[in-house]
């Protein structure tokens, strides 16, 4: 199952992007004018390795200026036990940390890109209940461990809002526009999902997914399972 945007052919995930009450907070950060620029569905099945390691959005996926965000909506409970998100405060402030790819088998990130010593005792576990919604920073540090519990853990990441005035400068980015109006054009707007599984929003995610894909594995020595 490729997790990357299920959005495009899924009318229920694509409402939740569209989600007036979520684009009210995104607005606060980004202003007025916001682009829908992907989704990733994270899943972690019971008592298993998966996890994912410190890390900062922003550093590949080619957004410039950082004018983004990233959306996290707890599909199920979400805590320590299984794998919950851990963040650390205020590193979005000191700009983009180095990565080493890794492609951990067990790494649900698609290069298993790492940043070294971070400081566990300096972040915080992101506990959500179903429905509720936490929201990053692109240069904030965080990761996640494994789920040691009996039950599957999901999460829903709208990767990411944007800004209009964001530029891609890795690739293309397929985007949909989720509030206000794109005056400058800078990427391929795409139509939403009316039907579920529709072909023309199959064929459209497609694109998409390889576009992004050329993008998470710029200068990248080999392609990840993710």
């Amino acid at each position: 199952l490729n997790r990357n945007n299920i959005h495009y052919y899924s009318p229920i995930f694509d409402q939740i992007v569209h989600n007036s009450k979520i684009l009210a907070v995104v607005e606060n950060f980004l202003g007025p004018n916001i682009l829908a620029a992907g989704t990733v569905l994270f899943l972690k099945e019971p008592e298993n390795k998966g996890f994912i390691s410190w890390h900062q959005d922003g550093i590949y996926q080619g957004w410039k200026p950082c004018n983004s965000i990233t959306a996290w909506l707890a599909i199920t409970e979400v805590n320590e036990e299984n794998g919950c998100m851990r963040m650390w405060p205020s590193s979005h402030k000191n700009n983009f940390k180095e990565h080493k790819d890794t492609f951990d088998e067990d790494n649900l990130l698609t290069r298993g890109q790492t940043i070294k010593n971070v400081p566990l005792k300096d972040t915080i576990p992101i506990i959500l209940k179903p429905g509720q919604l936490s929201i990053h920073h692109p240069m904030t540090v965080h990761g996640s461990g494994p789920n040691l519990s009996k039950s599957r853990r999901i999460g829903f990441a709208i990767q990411s809002y944007i800004g209009t005035n964001v530029e891609q400068i890795l690739g293309k980015t397929y985007v949909q526009l989720a509030r206000g109006k794109d005056e400058f054009k800078y990427h391929q707007h795409t139509t939403r999902p009316t039907n579920l599984m529709g072909k023309s929003d199959l064929i459209s995610r497609t694109l998409a997914n390889k576009e992004l894909q050329k993008i998470l594995y710029k200068n990248s020595k080999k392609i990840g399972k993710y």
